[in-house]
């Protein structure tokens, strides 16, 4: 690289300037903290749901195929990847002794 080159050097400066600004920093943690905020909301509505229908298939003691796999692959497993736990996997622990009963 010719770093004597002058369109280099502004390129380099500007690109330096802008990492080394506060501004650009703040933006950054505004984003991963927005994230950060969304996957905690997403963790809560996946516990809220988990627990809701758990529940319900708990008291009414039995749980159909299908109500098992939304239950358990499209909300419980990306909640615990996500890192929950707790109380949800209590009721699923308790969902696994359930007998899965034919679709209505």
């Amino acid at each position: 690289m010719d770093f004597n080159n002058p369109a280099l050097r502004m390129v380099v400066t500007i690109v330096t300037s802008v990492l080394a600004s506060s501004g650009f920093w703040a933006f950054l943690q505004h984003h991963f903290d927005r994230n950060d905020a969304t996957r905690r909301l997403l963790i809560g509505i996946g516990h809220d749901r988990i627990m809701f229908l758990g529940l319900q298939y708990i008291k009414r003691g039995s749980i159909t195929a299908d109500e098992y796999e939304n239950l358990h692959d499209y909300l419980y497993l990306p909640y615990k990847e996500n890192g929950g736990n707790g109380s949800a996997e209590r009721i699923m622990n308790e969902i696994e002794k359930l007998p899965i009963t034919p679709s209505r």
